[in-house]
C-alpha cells in the first residue's frame, strides 16, 4: 500500500507544480502598476524591463513599445532607464469621473517576438477638490406656522475626489432656531437637512442668516460654504407634490439640442402664491447642467447640447418644486442615453515592415494593427478585412488585434508595390467603416534570367560592307531592378573557317549592338551562325543564349567570265566558219559565259555590240548563240569581226566582250587562200612562209592523190574476191563487207560539237579549235561523203550514229601530211600537238574527240 500511496503524492506534486506553472505565466502577462493623479510629465511609474525580464538596451533591439488604443497616450517607455513614466500630466477626475477605481489598460508589444503584455495602471486620487455648491447663497423660505422638528432640505455639495478625499461632512453655524441633521442615503451619498428646533415668530425675527459648510476627508482638509438666508413667511401648509416620485427616460444620443425629454409636473393645493409652482434643478453637476435645461414654470426638460453615449450612458438628477409659500417638493430624474452607431472603428498600425524582400517565405508578418470602435455592443463590434488578394492574409490576435502576413511567395516583377486597403467595419446598423492605405515596397532578387524578345534572329548583310558596319543589335529584358537587371552581351566561341568567330565579328556588352570586323564575301561564305549569351549583373549572374543567323546579300561585285571561246594569253582571236550556202539562222558558234554572282546579278544577256558586216550576223539575247541573220552573198567579205558583250543584270550592271573571227568560205583551200590574200595585205613580211605553206600543200595533194588511188584499187580487189566468196558460200546478199574501225569500237560521239581546224594565212598563228555541229560540211558535202563512205571519216560530237557528220579521209591526211611536211612548225608542234592525245583523239579545245575511221577496208 505504501507504494500507490507514493504515486499518487508525485502525481499531485506534478499537476501543482502545472497549476502553479500556468497561474504564474497568466500573472506575468498581466503588470500592475499605480501611480498617484496630478504628477508631472516623466514621473516613474514602474521598471518595465525588470518586469519583463530584459535589459534596458534591449528594448531598443527587440522594438517594445507601448500600444494604446482609442486615447491619448498616457505612458511612454523611457530608452534609457527601462522604465515606463507619464506622458503628461494625468487629472483622475477627468479621466474615470468618480468611479471607486480609476484603471488605465493598455499593452507593450515586443516586436520580434510578436507578443503582447496588458500593463494595467491604477491612478490613485489625491485631495485635490475642494467640495463645491452650486451657489454661493441660498434662500429658504419657512412658514412662521412651521412646527419644531420640521426638515428643509439643504443643497447639497459636490467633491470629484473619491474615498476619503470626497465629501465627509457638512457643519452649520450656531444658531438657537435651527440644527443640522445629514443623512446618509444607501449608495453612500450624504444629505444635509435643516431642522426646526423652536417655533419661529416673523414678527420676531423675519430672517435668519446661516451658513453651511461641506467638508472632506483628506489631507489636508479641503472645505466651501454657503449662505443660508432665512426667511419666515405667513402659513403655507402644503408643500408642492410631483405626480412621480421616479421619472425615467431613454432618449438616442444622436438627439439634435433643444429636443424636449420628459415634463415634471408637481401640485399644491394652496392659492396663492402659496400654491404656484417654480421647478429648479436640485442636485446636479456642472457638467449635466450644461447638458439639460429645465422650465422654471412648465417644467419641460430638453437637451441644451449633444448627448454622447461614449462619454456617459446614464444620466441622475434631482428637480425640486417650490410654492409661493416656500414649500418644496422633489423628485427624481433618470436620462438613459441609448447607443446609435455614430462612431466609425479605429485603426492604429502598432509594426510595419516594409520594404520586405520577395523570398520572405508564407506567414512573414507584414503589418500589425489595433481596430477598435467606441460604441458599445454590436455597433463597437469591430471586423476587418482587405481587398481579395492572394498575396496576403489577415488574421485576428487577440482582442482587437490584428496581424497581415504573406500567403504566398511574393514576385516583385508581377508586382514591386502593394497598395493594401485595410477596411474596418462594425456590426452596427447601418455599418460604419474605416479604411487605411498601407503601402509595401518589395525589394528585388536576382530570380529572373535575361529574355530576348525572338527565339531567334535572322540579319542580312550586304556583301562588300566597310569594317566596322553596325550589322544588328539584340535586345534582352531582364525584369529584375537595379544590378539584377543590368545586362551584359557577349558572342559565344566559335570557329568559322578555321578562324575564330571573334576574328569576324564584335558586340558591344552593353548596348547589345553587333560590328562586323571584315569586309565579307558572298563568294566566300554565304551565312554565319552564331550563339549572343545575355548575362545579368546579379550575384549570382543568370544568362540565356539566343541564336543569331547573318545571311550576306549578293552585290554585283563580279563581271561576266567568258568560258568560250577561249583564247590563249596573246589575245589572239579564234576564227569560225560558216559556209558561203549557209541559211539564215545557221548557227555559227555559241558564246559561253558564267558570272560568279547570284540571283539576277548572274543573269546574263549576249548582244551583239559591233560587226564588220551589221544585219549578217545576230546574236540569241538568252542563249549566245551567233547565227546568221541573212544568207550569205558573195560579195560577203571572207573574214567577218563580230564584238559580242556578255552583261548581267545586277545595279549597276557588269559586262564582258568577246571579239570573234568569222571565215566564210566552203572548203580550206578558199580559206587559206583567203586568209593569205588577207594576211599578205595585213602583213607583206608573212609572203614567204605563205607561199611555202602553198607549195607544201601541192605536194601533199599530189601524195594524197597517189593513196586514193592505191584504196581504190585494194578496194576494187576486196570488192571482186568477197563476190566470189559469197557466189562460192551461198552467202546473204546485200549485206556489206566493210568493217568499221573505232578507238572504242562504237561509233558514238563524244561531244555537242564537230572539230574544226581553224588556219590562219600565218601558221605560226594558227589553232585547233571545236565548231558547231553544222561544220562538218564546209569541209565536205555530206553527198560527196554517202557516195564514197570510204573516203570519210566520223568526228565523235554526241550524236547519234545515224546522224554522224562525215568528213573526208582526205582531210586527215592532208592535216597529217601537214604535219609530217612542218615537224619544227609552232602551228602543228604548239597548238595541234597539244590537242591530239595518245589515243587519236583531239583534247584541249572542246574536250576528246575520237577519230574514228569509217570505211577503210580491213
Amino acid at each position: 500500500m505504501a507504494a500507490p500511496s507514493k504515486c499518487q503524492h508525485l502525481r499531485r506534486l506534478v499537476l501543482l507544480c502545472a497549476l502553479l506553472g500556468t497561474m504564474w505565466e497568466a500573472r506575468a502577462t498581466q503588470i500592475r502598476y499605480s501611480v498617484p493623479e496630478e504628477t508631472e510629465k516623466g514621473y516613474i511609474v514602474g521598471n518595465i524591463s525588470k518586469d519583463l525580464g530584459l535589459a534596458p538596451r534591449e528594448l531598443a533591439e527587440r522594438g517594445v513599445r507601448v500600444v494604446s488604443r482609442g486615447r491619448t497616450q498616457l505612458f511612454f517607455l523611457s530608452p534609457r532607464s527601462g522604465s515606463l513614466v507619464t506622458a503628461d500630466r494625468i487629472d483622475r477626475e477627468e479621466l474615470c469621473a468618480q468611479s471607486p477605481r480609476c484603471l488605465v489598460n493598455f499593452k507593450v508589444l515586443i516586436e520580434d517576438r510578436v507578443k503582447f503584455y496588458g500593463i494595467e495602471v491604477e491612478v490613485t486620487d489625491i485631495n485635490d477638490n475642494a467640495p463645491k455648491f452650486e451657489a454661493e447663497d441660498l434662500e429658504v423660505k419657512i412658514n412662521e406656522i412651521a412646527v419644531p422638528g420640521a426638515r428643509y432640505p439643504l443643497p447639497e455639495a459636490v467633491d470629484p475626489d473619491v474615498g476619503v478625499n470626497s465629501l465627509q461632512t457638512y457643519q452649520l453655524s450656531p444658531n438657537r432656531h435651527f440644527s443640522l441633521d445629514v443623512q446618509t442615503a444607501d449608495d453612500g451619498t450624504i444629505s444635509p437637512e435643516l431642522v426646526l428646533e423652536r417655533a419661529l415668530d416673523r414678527e420676531e425675527e423675519a430672517a435668519h442668516h446661516l451658513v453651511l459648510t461641506a467638508c472632506d476627508g483628506g489631507d489636508p482638509r479641503r472645505s466651501s460654504s454657503v449662505r443660508i438666508h432665512v426667511t419666515v413667511l405667513d402659513t403655507n401648509d402644503n408643500a408642492p407634490v410631483f405626480a412621480q416620485p421616479i421619472y425615467r427616460v431613454e432618449v438616442p444620443e444622436d438627439v439634435p439640442p433643444g429636443t424636449q425629454l420628459l415634463t415634471v409636473t408637481a401640485s399644491d393645493p394652496d392659492e396663492g402664491a402659496n400654491g404656484k409652482v417654480a421647478y429648479r434643478f436640485r442636485k446636479v453637476n456642472e457638467k449635466q447642467s450644461l447638458l439639460f435645461q429645465l422650465n422654471e414654470k412648465t417644467g419641460e426638460l430638453s437637451t441644451a447640447k449633444g448627448l454622447d453615449y461614449e462619454e456617459c450612458s446614464l444620466y441622475e438628477m434631482e428637480i425640486q418644486a417650490e410654492d409661493g409659500g416656500g414649500l418644496k417638493g422633489r423628485t427624481k430624474v433618470l436620462i438613459k442615453v441609448e447607443d446609435v452607431n455614430d462612431n466609425r472603428p479605429e485603426v492604429t498600425i502598432t509594426s510595419l515592415f516594409s520594404p520586405v524582400r520577395e523570398d520572405v517565405p508564407q506567414g512573414t508578418v507584414i503589418v500589425l494593427f489595433n481596430a477598435h470602435d467606441r460604441d458599445s455592443g454590436k455597433n463597437g463590434q469591430v471586423v476587418c478585412s482587405i481587398q481579395e488578394n492572394l498575396s496576403f492574409k489577415l488574421e485576428n490576435l487577440e482582442e482587437d488585434y490584428y496581424r497581415l502576413s504573406t500567403a504566398r511567395i511574393l514576385d516583385r516583377e508581377k508586382a514591386s508595390e502593394y497598395n493594401i486597403t485595410v477596411t474596418a467595419t462594425d456590426r452596427g446598423t447601418p455599418p460604419l467603416s474605416t479604411e487605411i492605405h498601407i503601402t509595401l515596397q518589395v525589394t528585388d532578387i536576382n530570380d529572373n534570367p535575361p529574355a530576348f524578345s525572338q527565339a531567334s534572329y535572322s540579319v542580312y548583310l550586304p556583301e562588300n560592307n566597310p569594317r566596322g558596319t553596325s550589322i544588328f543589335s539584340v535586345t534582352a529584358h531582364d525584369p529584375d531592378s537595379n544590378e539584377n537587371s543590368r545586362v551584359i552581351y557577349t558572342l559565344a566561341e566559335d570557329t568559322i573557317q578555321g578562324s575564330p568567330l571573334s576574328s569576324y565579328i564584335s558586340i558591344n556588352s552593353d548596348t547589345g549592338v553587333l560590328y562586323s570586323l571584315r569586309s565579307f564575301d558572298y563568294e566566300q561564305f554565304h551565312d554565319l551562325q552564331m550563339q549572343v549569351r545575355a548575362s545579368d549583373s546579379g550575384n549570382p549572374p543568370l544568362s540565356s543564349n539566343v541564336s543569331l543567323r547573318l545571311f550576306v546579300l549578293d552585290q554585283n561585285d563580279n563581271a561576266p567570265e567568258i568560258l568560250y571561246p577561249s583564247f590563249p594569253t596573246d589575245s589572239s582571236t579564234g576564227v569560225e566558219l560558216a559556209p558561203r550556202s549557209a541559211e539564215p539562222g545557221y548557227l555559227v558558234t555559241k558564246v559561253v559565259a558564267v558570272d560568279r554572282d547570284s540571283g539576277q546579278n548572274a543573269w546574263l544577256s549576249y548582244r551583239l555590240l559591233k560587226a564588220s558586216e551589221p544585219g549578217l550576223f545576230s546574236v540569241g539575247l538568252h542563249t549566245g548563240e551567233v547565227r546568221t541573220a541573212r544568207a550569205l552573198l558573195d560579195r560577203d567579205a571572207l573574214k567577218q569581226s563580230l564584238v559580242v558583250a556578255v552583261q548581267d543584270h545586277g545595279q549597276p550592271p557588269l559586262s564582258a566582250t568577246v571579239t570573234l573571227t568569222v571565215a566564210v568560205a566552203d572548203n580550206i583551200p578558199d580559206i587559206l587562200a583567203g586568209l593569205g590574200s588577207l594576211e599578205i595585205a595585213e602583213n607583206p613580211e608573212a609572203s614567204d612562209l605563205t607561199l611555202y605553206l602553198v607549195v607544201a600543200v601541192a605536194a601533199v595533194s599530189c601524195i594524197f592523190l597517189a593513196f586514193v588511188i592505191m584504196l581504190l584499187a585494194l578496194r576494187l580487189r576486196r570488192w571482186h574476191s568477197s563476190r566470189l566468196l559469197q557466189a562460192a558460200s551461198g552467202g546473204l546478199a546485200g549485206v556489206p563487207t566493210t568493217n568499221f574501225v573505232g578507238v572504242d569500237g562504237v561509233r558514238a560521239f563524244l561531244q555537242t560539237y564537230s572539230q574544226e581546224v581553224a588556219l590562219t594565212s600565218d601558221s605560226r598563228k594558227s589553232h585547233v579549235i571545236f565548231p558547231q555541229p553544222n561544220y562538218a560540211d564546209t569541209l565536205i558535202s555530206q553527198e560527196s561523203c554517202e557516195k564514197n563512205e570510204a573516203l570519210c571519216v566520223s568526228v565523235d560530237a554526241k550524236f547519234p550514229v545515224e546522224d554522224t557528220p562525215l568528213v573526208p579521209v582526205s582531210s586527215i591526211f592532208f592535216f597529217s601530211l601537214l604535219q609530217l611536211a612542218f615537224p619544227l612548225s609552232p602551228f602543228f608542234m604548239g597548238q595541234l600537238s597539244a590537242c591530239i592525245d595518245g589515243r587519236g583523239s583531239l583534247m584541249g579545245c572542246s574536250g576528246p574527240l575520237p577519230i574514228l575511221l569509217v570505211g577503210f577496208p580491213s
